[in-house]
């Protein structure tokens, strides 16, 4: 049986928050509202989800979680979830005559775990849809966060990274929030703490941080991270 990490935030009420249940895909990796996540269905348990979502009426979409401690390999996988995951809209299903899909989906709302049902062959969840709200001072600091974003930019193409067009950056602060956390290349840990933040204030103060320190490291290393920044499928909703 999976299990989740942290609790919820000492002091947090989801009261007035909406709750659902969802199909859980666990992933390596975090997905943030906004961000366009393409997936390649091939384990079994998930092509029976795949099966399943698209049998239901809509909207088609399932939560992903990222793995905290664990791996999701073969049945059975021993794995602790995060309790803090994000809802995966399906854009676009192309399934091949050997069963597996081509899934093309896009992060909609974040969501916190209450309770996980392993009764079927893949994870269901009971979550909570979360709030997106400013946060008190989050106009003062989008600003900064959208100067030292455009120079850690700046930085990775003067290393040799391409670097989509943003040019435009988002005004509004949740969208902007989202935007850097899911395009700056970070640790699973740094990206899963970004997520949780309980408002975008809170997240752009965490990236203005972070920002900080990679621009730092940019100025005094060669190279850039081996990973996937800015390729294409960050789109602010």
């Amino acid at each position: 049986m999976a299990e989740t990490g942290a609790t919820a935030r000492a002091g947090t009420s989801y009261a007035d928050a909406v709750t659902e249940r969802l199909p859980i895909f666990p992933l390596g990796a975090v997905l943030f509202p906004g961000l366009v996540l393409p997936l390649q269905v091939f384990e079994e348990r998930y092509r029976e989800l795949m099966r399943d979502l698209l049998e239901s009426e809509e909207p088609h979409r399932f939560g992903v979680v990222s793995i905290e401690l664990g791996h999701e390999v073969g049945p059975g996988a021993a794995r602790r979830l995060a309790s803090v995951g994000c809802t995966a809209e399906i854009r676009g299903v192309q399934q091949h005559d050997d069963g597996r899909y081509d899934v093309v989906t896009t992060g909609g709302s974040r969501f916190h775990i209450e309770q996980i049902d392993d009764s079927l062959s893949y994870l269901r969840a009971d979550v909570t849809l979360l709030p997106e709200e400013d946060g008190p001072g989050a106009d003062k600091v989008t600003g900064p966060v959208s100067r030292l974003f455009h120079r850690y930019c700046d930085r990775l193409v003067e290393h040799g990274a391409e670097v989509a067009d943003l040019d435009d950056l988002p005004t509004d602060p949740v969208e902007l929030s989202y935007l850097v956390g899911a395009s700056v290349v970070l640790d699973r840990p740094d990206k899963q703490r970004l997520l949780e933040a309980e408002d975008a204030a809170t997240r752009l103060h965490l990236e203005y941080g972070l920002l900080r320190r990679e621009n730092l490291l940019l100025e005094a290393f060669p190279t850039v991270p081996a990973a996937e920044f800015l390729g294409g499928t960050v789109s602010p909703n």
